[in-house]
């Protein structure tokens, strides 16, 4: 047997030829498998991940694509309602605060005390019928006066200074200032004043021109101060109901007479006393332009007329054009702008008297034609301690 025998077994032919699909079909599972596991790797899970919202029957949705819901209404920190535990029952007897929003009420408390500044003391003064004449802050010669006067009553050095002593001894018992309200009735009595005498004798008053010279006279004050306290009033067309901040002050009741009157002519001032010298006032006056109309010694008083008209002579004012013109008489009507005020003091010489005067702030003056001139308020106020018969001295 030769080496090329035939092997014991051997396909057929046709089988043979068929021996490389058996290759293919090896093949083919695998590249199905690729098929899968390529597919596999490009379709998302139907698991639930992190970060996303199962919906029945559908796919996952991410939570960022959820409809957002307008944010409540921001809550402003003190008006949030906050859970706490109930706060302890108070006391009726403790105190307990106000609301922080409420506006504190001025003091009530704190008086009487030392007076702290030139207003201050003139008002205190005022308040004890020792006249600074018209208040207006400012420390003057009338002021310098009445605190002398004051200090020898209470047996200080009578220097006129505001020093610490005098301010110590020298106290306010109520608030400085106090609300005056202007009313329909100070509206209406107002007038123009006339220019000349003539003109003065034939209005129905001589009131006063304005609400500010109102005002001021009411509170003893000079008018400059009244605006000052009150720099937003339309003082030349002031509204029915409008409250103004003015000096609060008011003079003792009187308690009994005056039993001497004296009239410093040196200091231009004059002082009333009680039977037991006890001062009773103390108040600036004008006096007579000339020396020799000056009467000195004592006079007495003769005639008290609160309210007065007056009586124009023009005789008694030989200065004046329109008084050499007319030739006569006139009869002035009453009011505050009278040429002798709101009160009128006789006196036994012949044209003489005390009086009030429609220009407080001039008192203190040597300007008048022999008359002893006090603002309105002081001469309302001597006139209730006046008397027929009351001896007034006057003095160099």
């Amino acid at each position: 047997m030769s080496l090329r025998s035939k092997p014991k077994y051997q396909l057929p032919r046709g089988r043979r030829k068929a021996r490389p699909g058996r290759w293919l079909w090896l093949l083919g599972p695998a590249l199905l498998a690729f098929g899968l596991w390529f597919w596999w790797g490009r379709t998302p899970p139907e698991f639930p991940t992190p970060g996303t919202q199962v919906i029945p029957a559908t796919k996952a949705v991410p939570v960022a694509t959820r409809p957002v819901l307008p944010p409540p209404p921001a809550v402003a920190p003190a008006a949030r309602t906050v859970a706490t535990v109930p706060p302890k029952p108070v006391a009726a007897s403790a105190e307990v605060a106000p609301p922080a929003t409420e506006v504190p009420t001025p003091p009530t408390s704190g008086y009487p005390r030392p007076v702290s500044n030139v207003l201050e003391a003139q008002v205190a003064l005022a308040r004890l019928a020792i006249s600074p004449g018209s208040i207006d802050g400012a420390m003057g010669s009338q002021t310098r006066l009445a605190l002398r006067q004051f200090q020898s009553q209470n047996h200080l050095p009578p220097t006129g200074v505001l020093d610490a002593e005098t301010r110590a001894a020298l106290t306010l018992a109520e608030p400085l200032l106090t609300d005056y309200l202007v009313s329909t009735n100070d509206l209406d009595r107002l007038q123009p004043l006339g220019k000349t005498w003539l003109e003065k004798s034939r209005q129905s008053a001589l009131d006063f021109e304005t609400e500010l010279e109102l005002v001021g006279e009411f509170s003893h004050a000079n008018p400059a101060l009244i605006r000052q306290l009150n720099p937003r009033v339309d003082w030349a067309n002031p509204a029915p109901g409008t409250a103004v901040q003015v000096p609060d002050v008011q003079y003792p009741a009187p308690t009994d007479k005056a039993a001497l009157v004296i009239i410093h002519l040196s200091g231009k001032y004059l002082e009333a006393f009680d039977a037991a010298t006890n001062l009773l006032a103390h108040f600036p006056c004008s006096i007579a332009a000339h020396v020799e109309k000056r009467p000195v010694g004592r006079l007495r008083v003769v005639v008290v007329a609160p309210h007065p008209n007056y009586t124009f002579d023009p005789a008694v004012f030989p200065e004046s054009a329109e008084a050499r013109q007319l030739g006569r008489k006139l009869v002035l009507p009453a009011g505050p702008n009278n040429p002798v005020g709101v009160a009128w003091m006789g006196l036994d010489r012949p044209g003489y008297g005390i009086h009030g005067t429609p220009a407080p702030e001039q008192v203190g003056r040597t300007e008048s034609h022999g008359c002893f001139r006090l603002a309105n308020w002081d001469a309302a106020y001597l006139i209730k301690l006046a008397w027929i018969g009351l001896p007034v001295d006057v003095v160099p």
